[in-house]
């Protein structure tokens, strides 16, 4: 029998489904950190982010041709605790607007996003729940 706490992790709201991209798309975006370009998923109807990675990204095609779905959370850390890690938690943006991290859940990928205070991705008034909470018909 083992004593174990059981963690708590708040809540998640949905974000944005990522989808790879074979050919350039507009408005994209550089990541760095994962050498991939990114669309703004505000821009989709049903906020989709396309991603189109370079050939010198480290990523395997496994994680490249696997869709995720993000979730905005306050703290990544309890949501990743005891998954398999995909992508180890990095800040995205210069400066950071976001702290990420993937994470093998259910077959698929969960991307965790916790913004930083004040921070903005795409547009000023992009704080992470908005886009979360508004509805597209």
């Amino acid at each position: 029998m083992t004593d174990e706490t059981p963690v708590t992790r708040g809540t998640r709201t949905f974000h944005h489904v990522g989808l790879r991209a074979m050919e350039p798309q507009p408005g994209e975006n550089f990541v760095e950190s994962t050498r991939v370009w990114v669309t703004d998923p505000n821009e989709h109807p049903q906020r989709i982010e396309y991603l189109r990675y370079e050939p010198d990204s480290y990523l395997d095609d496994r994680f490249k041709d696997t869709p995720h779905v993000a979730w905005v959370v306050d703290d990544i850390e309890p949501w990743i605790a005891g998954r398999e890690i995909a992508i180890a938690p990095f800040e995205v943006g210069e400066p950071p607007f976001s702290r990420v991290a993937f994470v093998w859940e259910d077959g698929m990928i969960s991307e965790y996003m916790a913004f930083l205070p004040g921070a903005v991705w795409f547009a000023d008034d992009d704080a992470g729940t908005q886009r979360a909470t508004e509805s597209n018909s």
